[in-house]
Formats: C-alpha cells, structure tokens, sequence
C-alpha cells in the first residue's frame, strides 16, 4: 500500500518565512486581528453586531485590523454561476467572479464601522497587496508586505480587509480556495506582527469532534498546531488547513471563537505550539470528510512509471491526491484506487482520460458515496494500540475500511457514507473523548 504524504503540509509555498520578508512592525497597545466568516456577516443586522464588536476592542486601546469573508451564500451563488456557464470555466474568470463577495462585504463592514463613529476604511487584497501564485482557484500566498496596513493602524484608521484574495503574478485577482479568509487573516497577522489572530465563526470553539453528530463533544481549551493542522485537512471546518500551517510556521496565536456569544479573552479554543500544553490528550479529536471522490483506475500494466503516468499529469493539473491504495493480481495487472475532493471529480477525469494511452488502463471509476473518517492525536507518536482500537471498533460494528492513510499524528480511513455517523460515535467512545456528566452541569 502506498501512503501520500499529509495534505496541506506543502501547500505553503512561497518565502521561506513570511514574517522575515515583510515589513512588520507595532507600536502602542496590543495588535490584534479580527476575521469575520460568512455566518457571522450574513445580513446587515449581523454586520453592525461585528462592527459594536469591533469598536468594543478599538475603544479598548487595541489596534485592531478586521478580515472579512462573503456573506452567507454568496460565494456558493457566485460558483453556481460559473458552473452552470461551464463546469470547466477559465480558472482566472472564476477568481473574478467569485472574489466579488468579499468586496462587498469589506465596504459594508467600513461603513458600519464609521457609522459608529470610528474610522475604518476598506482594502481588498490586490490593494496590499497580498501576492499569490498563478494557482487561480486555489492560490498560495508568496509574500504580503504589511507596511500599509501597518500606516493605516498607526493613523488610528480600522482597516477592513477582503479576504480569500490576493493578486497572482499576472496581475489578475487570485483567490485562496474555499475558506481561505483564514488563511488571510493568519497572514495578514504575521505581516504586521500581531498579538493575536482571532477567527470569529459560529460555533465556540474547537470541539473533539462535530457536535452535531457526536452529542458528547466537549470543547477543547487549547490545540496544538499539528493536531489542528491534521484536523483540518481531514475534514474539520472550522480553519482551513493553509491557515494552520501558515500560523505554525510563522508562530502566530489562533484564537477561535463564536460571533454570537459574549466573549472575552479567555472564551474559545487556543492554537497554539504543543511546548506551550501541559497536559496532551493522547487523541484530540474525530474528523469526517464528506468532501471525497474515489477513483479507480483499473485494470493496468504492472510495470515501473505506473504511479508516475498516472499522478504526474494530475499534480499538472493542480489536483491534489489524498489516499492512494495500490493493488496487484496474480494477472499481473494493477488497480489504482486514490481520493480527490468532489469539486476537482471532473477535471480529473479529463486528465486520466487525456492520459489513456500512456497509461494503458482498462477501466476508470468513480464514487460519490464515500466518507473519510479520521482520528488525530500527539499521542499516537508513542502509542501504537491507538490505529488498534479504530480497526477493531469499526470491525465490531461491521464497517469496511475501503482506504488506509496515516501520518505520524493521524489514521484515516475511506467507508461508506451510510455508515458516518456509526463510525463517529463509535470512535468518539472509543477513545474516551465523550464529555462526562458532570462537565455538562
């Protein structure tokens, strides 16, 4: 069996350390950054709640840059556009399109703000400017120089910032990917060397799991980075795995909160570095992934250069492969079988049908029907009855494990969809994460 590496750990590219390639710098109170996602500005009532939020921190003597995302829905509506114009529409029109929200919803946050009395004013990322690759559709941030950014605060003025966008080397508006205001945010943090990054969303924290699935989630009070990171490009919502590693490798503080609670300096779960966690969990936390397409690529040659022919033109392509499972028959002919995300489904396929002839398979298959359960934990470093105790638990509930990846800090597994929620609550138990009764009162 073949293992991929862990995905997201080398989709931070660009200077080797972004902190030391900008211009960073602070002066007066402490410096924090405050991201706005989708829910926490989806109307114009949730839009003045998040600019009281602000100003109760401005008048707290903070310097204070805010980071928003697209209201609720308006991405989704500007990706159905352009899906429903072409499914394999100009990555670069796309950016265009869907950029749109966050622009909007910087200006609105601006105004907001003034209305209140206090002096904002709106940026989008090409303004910064914030620099990406050519990778349109799923960019990464090369450098960002926050001496802008840093003369906006210093002249008392709240910038409000677009999210999930920046400028590519062809000059055109590149956007992050799918939650990738985090991934602004955190960098905008490291470029003006705050104290801390908070990510306001709608939930209080980060739990051991989906609550909503696994009714015993308890919340955590702090995580390392790894553990996050891990979670995150497993399936966890809450942060995008670019802005866990860019927070890891620039040493910027994630705080994550709830938009819609009253909060204070010690509410919500703490990313920070594992030196600074006294007592570690041997499992952090359950992620599933619904977000998964299984493809099969059956019926080929063995011969060397197979996995080459097959996952070269894909990496080309800018598709990113999770799990990978290879098997080989007494005939001698290979089946490829390997998880994409939904969204890149189609793409994929017109590229391992483009590379047919090189390849010379027999049969390509495709499922929908799959989930990707996965448990993470520090503790899994030293205590190898953990990948144990997930095999026997789904066995014993009659579960097919259908693909195997690990990480040093992480065991996934492919099953079928119908068996998610079994799955969850099952681990959940297993590993004694299930919050006690008494911590409920």
């Amino acid at each position: 069996m073949s293992m991929p590496d862990t995905p997201g750990h080398d989709q931070i590219r660009g200077h080797e350390s972004l902190s030391a390639a900008m211009m960073a710098g602070k002066t007066g109170g402490k410096t924090i950054v405050m991201k706005f996602g989708g829910t926490s500005v989806g109307d114009l009532e949730r839009i003045r709640a998040v600019a009281k939020r602000v100003k109760v921190e401005h008048d707290r003597g903070r310097r204070v840059a805010v980071v928003v995302s697209a209201m609720a829905g308006v991405t989704n509506r500007m990706v159905g556009y352009c899906r429903d114009l072409d499914p394999l529409a100009d990555p670069r029109e796309y950016d265009a399109v869907v950029a749109a929200g966050e622009q909007v919803t910087s200006g609105l946050v601006a105004i907001a703000l003034q209305a209140l009395g206090v002096k904002a004013r709106s940026w989008q990322g090409w303004q910064i400017p914030l620099v990406t690759d050519d990778a349109h559709g799923k960019a990464a941030i090369e450098g960002i120089d926050g001496s802008t950014l840093l003369a906006c605060l210093d002249e008392g003025v709240i910038p409000v910032i677009a999210g999930f966008q920046g400028v590519g080397p062809d000059g055109r508006i590149a956007t992050l990917g799918r939650g990738g205001s985090d991934t602004s945010a955190v960098a905008i943090a490291a470029s003006i060397n705050a104290d801390q990054c908070d990510i306001y969303t709608d939930v209080d924290g980060i739990y051991t799991t989906d609550p909503r699935i696994v009714k015993r989630a308890r919340r955590l009070d702090r995580i390392t980075y790894e553990e996050m990171l891990e979670l995150a490009s497993v399936g966890a919502k809450v942060l995008q795995t670019r802005s866990v590693g860019l927070a890891m490798r620039e040493n910027v503080r994630v705080r994550v909160l709830s938009s819609f609670s009253d909060t204070n300096d010690e509410s919500g779960t703490i990313v920070v570095d594992e030196d600074e966690i006294v007592e570690k969990e041997l499992v952090a936390g359950i992620a599933n992934s619904h977000d998964e397409a299984k493809i099969s690529v059956r019926a080929i040659p063995d011969r060397p250069g197979i996995a080459a022919a097959i996952f070269g033109p894909l990496a080309v392509a800018n598709i990113n492969v999770d799990m990978i499972v290879q098997s080989t028959g007494a005939d001698q002919m290979t089946n490829m079988t390997f998880t994409v995300s939904k969204a890149d489904e189609a793409a994929a396929r017109a590229v391992l049908e483009k590379a047919r002839a090189d390849v010379q398979y027999g049969e390509l298959q495709t499922s929908h029907n799959v989930v990707k359960i996965s448990v993470v934990g520090i503790g899994m470093r030293s205590n190898s009855g953990l990948a144990a105790t997930m095999f026997r638990t789904l066995a014993e509930r009659g579960i097919n494990a259908q693909v195997i990846s690990t990480s040093e800090i992480k065991i996934s597994v492919l099953i079928d969809a119908e068996y998610t929620e079994l799955a969850m609550r099952a681990l959940h138990t297993a590993y004694n994460l299930d919050i006690q009764e008494e911590q409920r009162s």
